[in-house]
């Protein structure tokens, strides 16, 4: 999939000189968008304020693992005390490894201006240095408030791996790989998640009534979940207000049960704080690779602690990790652990048991509600990254539904909800019990996390220009910890740790297929795109009859005229008297703000009546239903037409006053054009169409006299003229082209290309709907590409 650049798609000489001055980048109409950006700064009231709300977005999946981890270290029973020690001694310290040093002081602060995740890190990288696969990006986008990069010394580490990067194609495929092996690993989780928590929680209905059927407990399970998925739809803007209280009272309640515990059962647990007890575990030997996966889940929700981490200051979210969740998950686990060395014939649901009898159904409850926030942050985190990877073309185009008024994040994907929530279900009435279920989850949990830590080491080299000393270290410790329970879940997957693979690899290929056919298609509008001096050339006419009303031509160029335009004007000899070319496209940044998305500029002198438009998303944005895209493109239009009569330098008319310089450059190249075998220029009087509706040449609606001999001579005039041609009508040209495997091609890239590409294009939502486009306004150009 190797990516292109602009170099390689353009010839040197006086028709790309031409073409330079035609249509240049847009750099001053970028630049007069730009605002100051300021970075926010929170008082203390606010900071612990903020700090408290992160608790129910950020930390549910992560404090509900108490409900099933020692289950899972010991699916078999307790043999002696030491066994007991030295997992709780492994459990202490793997939460303070990863999730404390590894996450919350050093991960956590790789954010994307507030958003978290593999997608976040993989845009931080695509802004540093130039490792997209669709190289659609320009030095005018780097104007954005939002879009923030360092410098480099020529020979500094940093520089040397910035163009290793950049140089091979290969490097840029690994690293788009390890991006979607960890994404979809992502999404395994919001199977997961739900199906453990959820389970888990009502299970204690059985402690208090142990004649009941495991089948009772599933059924209860299989209820909430489908309630939860059902209710997605309205969002958490009303109820999420409750999350923060109620995992706040969860954290309490587990953190007074341990201490209880331990000082009820047995207070020498303490001693398993001594990381000797680690050592004295593993030499045993005894089913170490079934206990460092139960001893995994301790850790679960780590990694949604950094995908979730929205726009929560990092500070707040240590400050709740530092001061709540970590010494209530220590005092928990204690207390378990204390209470199991009492107790051995009760691991297999050693949470629920050590609760004393006077709370145990309000614990129930406070349980229940806990894993349904948890569920909640693991599936709202699975809706984000599918709308990162669609918005960086890595998914095919679903329907996202704004859930929030007041909050950018909160979005709903009908499609990916439902799926999500039939492998849920599967995977809960399938398995039946925990054990398996755990040896997934912590399947794709470790696998996200090594993908993070590779991430990371361009993150700290690029980003934070750290010593390689430091960056060495990182690697290698974390490395060291994460590769140990790695290789004990992937000893598990014959116990349902194939479960996470087989879904990883499913939305692999499917990711993976739409972005290779998406990046083929885009190099071939940048390789058949059409020369502006060839436009030039054809006068203000174009060669063809020019038709009352405006026409957008939708292209993925930011610069240059797409192929689909000469298609449609070869076949129908007739174009509208405005003609706006509009390049939609996603950057690697959060969000971009309103007032800096759309950037215009005219092409071409004032009389050709021919605009571009480029409107930029960021990959959080989300084009609302009742947003009217036609409405605000021409709104653009008339404003910037106001800018370009009032702002003396910034006229895109003013370039093309012909000068004599410009004038001799100019002629020359509509010599070579002619030479190139494009002097069939000829007069709107000479074209003729015959049609049921018959088109004839426009005329202006202020003087009478054809489109082609006007000429506007005030702002009011043209403003007159755009109002004139939008009353006229306007109409949506959309190329639609279609990828096809050529017939000398293997059967394994027919298949791909040819059936499986075709039917996820079937399926997938068309641009017309995603941007509210009238059908009757719509006109698909079709064409057809070889690969």
């Amino acid at each position: 999939m190797a990516s292109i650049s602009d170099s390689e798609t353009t010839n040197h000489g006086s028709m790309w000189e031409l073409d330079q001055d035609l249509d240049e980048p847009m750099d001053e109409e970028a630049s007069r968008l730009k605002n100051m950006y300021r970075e926010k700064k929170f008082s203390s009231v606010l900071l612990l304020r903020l700090a408290f709300q992160s608790l129910g977005v950020v930390f549910g999946d992560l404090g509900t693992s108490p409900l099933y981890v020692f289950f899972n270290i010991f699916p078999h029973g307790v043999d002696n005390d030491e066994d007991v020690i030295g997992a709780l001694s492994l459990i202490i310290y793997t939460l303070t490894l990863i999730p404390l040093m590894k996450y919350v002081f050093v991960v956590l602060r790789a954010n994307d201006n507030g958003q978290g995740g593999t997608f976040a890190l993989y845009s931080l990288l695509c802004r540093h240095a130039k490792v997209s696969t669709i190289p659609n990006q320009h030095k005018t986008d780097e104007e954005l408030t939002t879009y923030s990069r360092q410098t480099y010394e020529e020979n500094s580490l940093a520089a040397k791996v910035k163009g290793w990067l950049e140089r091979h194609a290969y490097t840029k495929n690994c690293l788009l790989i390890l991006v979607l092996i960890g994404t979809c690993t992502a999404i395994g989780d919001g199977i997961l998640t739900p199906a453990i928590s959820v389970l888990s929680a009502t299970g204690g209905i059985r402690v208090q009534n142990p004649k009941m059927s495991t089948d009772v407990v599933v059924v209860v399970a299989v209820i909430i979940l489908i309630g939860l998925f059902s209710m997605q739809h309205y969002g958490t803007d009303k109820v999420g207000w409750l999350f923060a209280p109620l995992v706040l009272l969860w954290f309490i309640l587990i953190g007074s049960v341990g201490a209880f515990n331990i000082h009820k059962y047995n207070s020498s647990v303490l001693k398993a704080y001594n990381p000797v007890y680690i050592y004295r575990f593993l030499q045993r030997g005894k089913s170490i690779s079934t206990s460092l996966g139960g001893v995994m889940l301790s850790i679960t929700g780590t990694e949604a602690l950094f995908a979730d981490l929205c726009h929560f200051p990092v500070l707040a979210i240590q400050i709740a990790f530092t001061v709540v969740v970590f010494p209530c998950l220590l005092l928990a686990y204690t207390g378990q652990a204390a209470y199991i060395i009492a107790n051995k014939d009760h691991v297999a649901d050693a949470f629920y048991r050590s609760i004393p009898d006077a709370i145990y159904w309000p614990a129930f409850i406070i349980a229940t509600l806990a894993a349904i926030v948890a569920s909640q942050a693991t599936i709202s985190a699975t809706y984000s990254i599918i709308k990162q990877a669609l918005a960086l073309g890595c998914f095919p185009r679903v329907n996202v539904v704004h859930t929030s008024k007041k909050f950018l994040g909160q979005i709903y994907i009908p499609d990916i909800n439902w799926v999500l929530m039939i492998l849920c279900i599967a995977v809960t009435t399938g398995f039946k019990n925990q054990s398996q279920i755990g040896n997934a989850y912590g399947t794709a949990v470790v696998i996200v996390m090594l993908v993070t830590t590779f991430l990371m080491v361009p993150i700290m080299l690029l980003v934070w220009k750290s010593h390689w000393i430091i960056v060495v270290t990182f690697l290698v410790l974390s490395l060291m910890v994460e590769f140990p329970y790695f290789t004990a879940c992937i000893n598990k997957v014959d116990q349902g740790g194939w479960v996470p693979l087989v879904v990883a690899i499913t939305f692999f290929i499917i990711m993976y297929v739409w972005h290779f056919c998406t990046v083929k298609r885009y190099e071939f509008e940048l390789h058949s795109k059409v020369s502006m001096a060839w436009i030039l050339g054809l006068g203000p006419s174009l060669g063809l009859v020019r038709v009352p009303g405006i026409g957008f031509v939708y292209t993925e160029l930011a610069s240059g005229v797409p192929h689909i335009f000469s298609h449609f004007i070869t076949n129908l000899p007739a174009i509208h008297s405005v003609v706006v070319f509009v390049c939609v496209k996603y950057l690697p940044v959060y969000t971009v703000p309103v007032e800096e998305r759309f950037v215009m500029k005219r092409i071409g002198p004032k009389n050709f009546h021919m605009f571009r438009c480029v409107t930029r998303y960021g990959y959080k944005d989300v084009h609302k239903k009742n947003d009217d895209f036609e409405k605000m493109l021409l709104d653009r239009l008339m404003v910037f037409v106001r800018l370009e009569s009032m702002m003396d330098g910034y006229s895109d008319s003013e370039d093309f006053t012909m000068t004599e310089h410009k004038t001799e450059r100019s002629t020359n190249a509509l010599q070579l054009t002619e030479k190139a075998g494009s002097n069939t220029m000829c007069s709107a009087a000479d074209l003729s169409y015959s049609s049921q509706d018959s088109i004839v040449p426009a005329k202006s609606p202020l003087t009478g006299n054809s489109l082609t001999g006007y000429s506007i001579q005030t702002f009011d005039d043209e403003l007159e003229f755009l109002n004139s041609c939008k009353d006229a009508g306007v109409v949506h040209i959309l190329g639609n082209t279609i990828v096809r495997a050529r017939r000398d091609s293997g059967i394994i890239k027919k298949i791909v290309v040819d059936h499986l590409y075709a039917f996820l294009r079937k399926v997938c939502r068309e641009h017309s709907v995603i941007f509210n486009v009238p059908h009757e306004s719509l006109l698909n150009v079709g064409q057809i590409y070889y690969i």
